[in-house]
């Protein structure tokens, strides 16, 4: 990694996580040979294989490369950046290097990845995770939309006096585009909590109280920077497990990744046909 590439440049109280992003796109482009990106996805447990299926591989590049961007820290998260052309002649984004607001590095550094999706040029942002449903008609390998959120973190990615409406974070028009390509799909409010352990059964119990459907570690912070960048979101969740209490069941973090590993061929073309479906140049 060199000094450039450097993650702690994000630590920095004097520069704007905004600039650090600019240089990671002008770094992407640099790497990729691609100057503009239309759409972005940032690919959470079982949704990998949709990067395959969305159009040709362009370039690939370590994210460890980019300012900014951390080694990716889950097993099943690539740490790579592609960029990939579609056959509309749109670029997407696909990002495999998350990092999880768990991982204690700040919630900069979580949303970086949104930032330079969005610096490169990219419209929308297609946020998928894999979590647990509250639903108990819901099952495991099962994808929904996600309609709202509740952000149970304490925290925001946005930075003194900075506004922003958050009524349509979800965007309707997306989610009407997935509906119509795959009319199965339900809908529900994502509620992130800060992990890495599992919520308590009395924990989703008050998720479900006040309006939860679905629980997880990721997204909303990420829909809350991309929203501040004028993008619009996309958040699809692949239901890996009931959540705790939900059956009485303990959880087991083994079966959750078999879930999604079980679930992804499906997924994964399902994501693709709404990819090529909204994204167009």
């Amino acid at each position: 990694m060199s000094d450039a590439a450097d993650p702690k440049l994000l630590d920095d109280p004097m520069t704007s996580p905004h600039e650090v992003a600019q240089e990671a796109a002008d770094v992407i482009a640099r790497l990729t040979g691609v100057p503009h990106h239309d759409i972005a996805l940032t690919l959470g447990s079982g949704w990998g294989k949709a990067a395959d299926l969305i159009g040709e591989t362009v370039a690939e590049i370590p994210a460890t490369e980019v300012p900014g961007f951390h080694a990716s820290a889950v097993p099943g998260h690539p740490g790579t950046i592609r960029s990939i052309r579609l056959d509309s002649g749109a670029h997407a984004l696909v990002i495999g290097a998350r990092t999880h607001y768990y991982e204690g590095y700040g919630v900069r550094h979580v949303v970086h990845s949104v930032r330079t999706a969005a610096a490169t040029g990219a419209r929308v942002m297609v946020l998928t995770n894999g979590a647990g449903g509250i639903k108990p008609q819901w099952h495991p390998g099962q994808p929904v939309l996600i309609s709202d959120h509740i952000n149970l973190t304490a925290d925001s990615p946005l930075e003194g006096a900075t506004f922003v409406d958050l009524t349509d974070l979800y965007s309707q028009r997306l989610r009407t585009i997935a509906q119509r390509i795959d009319p199965s799909l339900d809908e529900g409010v994502y509620v992130q909590f800060r992990g890495p352990h599992y919520e308590t059964p009395a924990e989703v119990a008050m998720a479900r109280t006040i309006g939860g459907h679905i629980v997880g570690m990721s997204t909303a912070l990420e829909a809350i920077a991309a929203r501040e960048a004028h993008m619009e979101v996309l958040g699809l969740s692949l239901i890996t497990n009931a959540a705790a209490g939900v059956t009485g069941e303990p959880l087991s973090h083994e079966e959750v990744v078999q879930a999604g590993k079980d679930a992804e061929p499906v997924i994964s073309h399902l994501l693709a046909r709404i990819v090529k479906e909204i994204a167009v140049p």
